[in-house]
């Protein structure tokens, strides 16, 4: 039975800089998503298995701590503070390899589009970052480190690219957009496999929606041979690409960036959270705390 309490969840951001390297399945969880699993047992068993599990809403930290579950998180980790970390590490150890003198970490990244291009690396560039280093006996090229976005459609993917040339210039972009049906044929599966393979990223992003970003990650796992850290964050691709507009930081703080989606978008989000809010109470009420 899939239950909230018995779930390992990563505590708090700081956590982040202690995941270990090499391949790595990270997914999240918020109130939606804990009521899906309910529903689907794929899910339930991906988010139980998975690597790790981050904390994507105020609600999952808060009824952690009144269920006494086993993870008692202290902060909301979004999607967005999961691609915000991953992708300055990367650029950092980009920089590094090339000798180049980064800007600091900017954290305004977690709020407006406006931001993102300050987050660059902005100091003196010693190397480009495809010139050739050289050793005392040798030469070589340095590698540049791949980032892999696979989902969305491809405007919002040139969107992804567009920006990030800007905010991660040292980091290669890789992209692909998959046919966009409920379920992949076996054709549609080998092609992805194949481009994820073939691009053999040091980050993954899957962004095609929850629960199907992750039951289709963690079904095809043992086919992915890559080595890097994979991160299930569909929305956070509109957000990137400046398709979706994210809540200004005084929502996020006070744990209402919910209801600033629900206000922007009505139609599409009043029973994920008018009907789903009211569901999650249920679930952890009669479910988890009794």
């Amino acid at each position: 039975m899939f239950r909230l309490k018995d779930l390992d969840i990563l505590g708090s951001k700081a956590e982040l800089a202690s995941l270990p390297e090499g391949k790595l399945l990270i997914n999240t969880i918020n109130a939606h998503s804990y009521n899906t699993a309910h529903k689907d047992e794929l899910f339930a068993e991906t988010l139980t298995n998975g690597d790790v599990l981050i904390p994507d809403g105020v609600s999952i930290v808060k009824a952690c701590r009144w269920i006494k579950a086993k993870s008692q998180p202290k902060e909301r980790i979004a999607g967005w503070d999961l691609f915000s970390f991953e992708m300055e590490n990367l650029e950092r150890k980009q920089c590094g390899m090339l000798n180049v003198e980064c800007g600091a970490n900017n954290s305004s990244l977690d709020n407006s589009q406006s931001a993102l291009a300050d987050n660059s690396c902005s100091g003196k560039r010693l190397y480009e970052p495809s010139a050739k280093l050289k050793t005392q006996n040798s030469e070589f090229r340095s590698p540049q480190r791949t980032v892999m976005f696979m989902g969305s459609s491809q405007k919002v993917l040139d969107l992804i690219v567009k920006r990030a040339a800007k905010v991660y210039p040292h980091l290669k972009i890789v992209t692909y957009s998959p046919p966009y049906k409920p379920e992949f044929s076996k054709e549609d599966n080998k092609a992805i496999i194949d481009a994820i393979n073939a691009a053999n990223p040091d980050l993954l992003w899957i962004g095609m929606t929850a629960p199907k970003q992750e039951k289709w990650t963690f079904s095809h796992w043992d086919e992915l041979n890559i080595h890097c850290h994979v991160g299930t964050i569909g929305a956070v691709f509109d957000f990137f690409a400046g398709t979706v507009e994210r809540a200004p930081m005084w929502w996020q703080r006070h744990g209402l960036e919910w209801l600033y989606r629900l206000l922007k978008e009505p139609k599409r989000m009043w029973r994920r959270y008018i009907i789903g809010n009211a569901l999650f109470l249920f679930n952890v009420i009669f479910r988890e705390r009794w």
